[in-house]
């Protein structure tokens, strides 16, 4: 990527802000102080014309806003957001390529930046998302169109949002013919024994990559957790799939337990980060349950291609230490998969009602 660089001279590059809404050129911090005007209520703080007279904007509830109407061709390279609400599973984002009638990304706010545990807000440092102190939330995956970008916010909550922070930094350049589009969507399982699967997306259909799992998981049982595989039904798979990953620890790069109880003594699994894969939050008040625990994979250099379909799944699986037996689980997990398709997608799942995605 370093390399990259300096052979970019040149590039035409713009940004959308609270400061800078259309993204035009010499378009920024024109706004004049007005706290009488509703969308300049936080200028009553402001220094004068020029000096931040429009940092961010308020969201009345139920509400939504559009904070990005872009022209193409063109490539989102960052988003960064931040806002006061206390649970960001209360804000929906929503982004439409090219005009289409159904978004090809939508979920809660914090669960697509990797913090999908309202109650336990935390960092995260991987290579397309971080989240920094705190709860600045930023993504850099790659997001070309050619016609036209839009992103919505809305607030499900039944009060204002009084700050949203936000910055979209795209590049106006062409689009190869043969670039496909980013996707993300959400879900949440209570998983039963009788049935303990969550899918985290299927329905997929068209050609492209997989490229990344989030999971916010909230075990409700004593003992380890983490056997369930991460299954891929690629192009037509049916009771069988062609991937399957050794374990959830393992397909998120951990192992033994992350080196959790009766592994490494009477300790918590351990977090941590890195480019491609992580466990950033881990959070154990009593070992019996209930625990919460946020993860991603991310793949980069190792993406799923699939010509027709894809499916994926993980198993909520435990461990009987008494018996030394696998043993099936009613669990809470909620995911966030991303992926690169061609055009059209088929309209995602409903999301849960805005009260069903609370931490419980």
């Amino acid at each position: 990527m370093l390399k990259q660089l300096a052979y970019r001279s040149g590039i035409t590059t713009r940004m959308i802000s609270a400061e800078n809404p259309t993204g035009e050129k010499g378009g920024a911090c024109k706004a004049k102080p007005d706290p009488t005007d509703p969308d300049l209520y936080w200028s009553k703080n402001s220094l004068g014309e020029g000096w931040k007279v429009r940092p961010f904007i308020r969201i009345e509830p139920f509400a939504t806003v559009r904070i990005a109407d872009i022209q193409g061709p063109g490539c989102i390279e960052q988003i960064f957001m931040t806002s006061d609400r206390q649970r960001f599973s209360e804000l929906i984002l929503r982004i439409w390529w090219d005009g289409e009638r159904d978004p090809s990304v939508e979920c809660p706010l914090g669960a697509f930046f990797c913090m999908g545990h309202d109650s336990k807000p935390h960092n995260v440092y991987s290579l397309p998302v971080t989240v920094a102190p705190h709860r600045g939330m930023n993504c850099y995956w790659s997001m070309p169109f050619r016609k036209s970008a839009r992103i919505e916010i809305e607030n499900q909550g039944d009060t204002y949002t009084e700050i949203l922070a936000y910055k979209v930094l795209y590049h106006l350049e062409e689009v190869a013919d043969d670039a496909a589009y980013f996707h993300a969507s959400y879900r949440r399982t209570l998983t039963t024994q009788d049935n303990p699967v969550h899918v985290i997306v299927d329905n997929v259909k068209g050609r492209g990559v997989y490229v990344g799992t989030y999971l916010a998981w909230t075990s409700l049982n004593s003992g380890w957790w983490g056997e369930g595989e991460v299954k891929f039904y690629i192009d037509g798979d049916g009771k069988h799939p062609t991937i399957c990953d050794n374990g959830t620890e393992d397909y998120f790069g951990g192992a033994w337990n992350f080196g959790g109880y009766g592994v490494l003594g009477d300790k918590p699994e351990q977090e941590f980060h890195s480019p491609f894969l992580g466990l950033p939050l881990v959070s154990v008040e009593d070992k019996d349950g209930p625990k919460k625990f946020g993860m991603y994979r991310f793949h980069i250099e190792d993406c799923i291609g699939f010509e027709k379909d894809l499916k994926v799944t993980v198993d909520t699986i435990g461990w009987r230490r008494d018996y030394k037996k696998y043993k099936h689980m009613g669990e809470d997990v909620a995911s966030v998969a991303f992926w690169y398709q061609t055009e059209p997608h088929v309209k995602f799942t409903a999301l849960p009602d805005v009260y069903a995605r609370y931490d419980k």
